[in-house]
């Protein structure tokens, strides 16, 4: 067995003089590859985060001043708040997927495997801060209140939701199924 796999790497090394390729010891730890099961750079977990934030903010936004615009109680209004940034946050995923020319319920699986543990983070963190921000619940939409805490949840949530998606995309999860998609 063992003269088996000398005789491969032989033939290989042949493979490499004839053509160019390069050595099997390259290939082994897959160093060369942008991050993809070894780690992701903090570049790319930022980038990753950014484009959940744009649609977890654009259904955050939207949900909150339509609630508090219909004078909604705290709870339905951050219900559909919530709803709405998943929604948007799955929605732009999905319409990158789509423009690589994936059927739809393919693109659908990829949008809910890269972003659903990253929209539920920032999520989790963004409404945390509001309903721990003194009177942040209570502010409407004319009200500073309303859009300083608002902003300043969206950025905690950020930071918060960077190291989780730099965890996952280095595990080969979230949106590095997206970049799968890209080329």
């Amino acid at each position: 067995m063992e003269h088996n796999t000398h005789t491969r790497h032989e033939h290989h090394g042949a493979q490499q003089d004839q053509h160019g390729h390069h050595g099997h010891d390259e290939h082994l730890g897959h160093e060369g590859h942008g991050g993809h099961h070894g780690g992701a750079s903090w570049s790319m977990a930022a980038q990753a985060t950014l484009h959940c934030l744009t649609g977890c903010a654009i259904g955050e936004i939207l949900g909150m001043a339509i609630g508090t615009a219909l004078g909604w109680g705290n709870v339905p209004t951050m219900v559909l708040a919530i709803a709405l940034a998943f929604f948007f946050g799955y929605s732009l995923t999905l319409r990158g997927v789509l423009r690589a020319g994936v059927d739809f319920r393919t693109a659908f699986r990829v949008a809910l495997a890269a972003d659903t543990l990253s929209i539920a983070v920032m999520e989790l963190i963004d409404n945390g801060v509001i309903l721990l921000w003194p009177d942040a619940m209570d502010a409407g939409l004319a009200d500073a209140l309303f859009w300083i805490s608002l902003a300043i949840s969206l950025v905690i949530a950020f930071v918060v939701t960077t190291p989780v998606n730099k965890w996952t995309i280095g595990r080969g999860k979230g949106h590095a199924v997206v970049h799968r998609y890209h080329h």
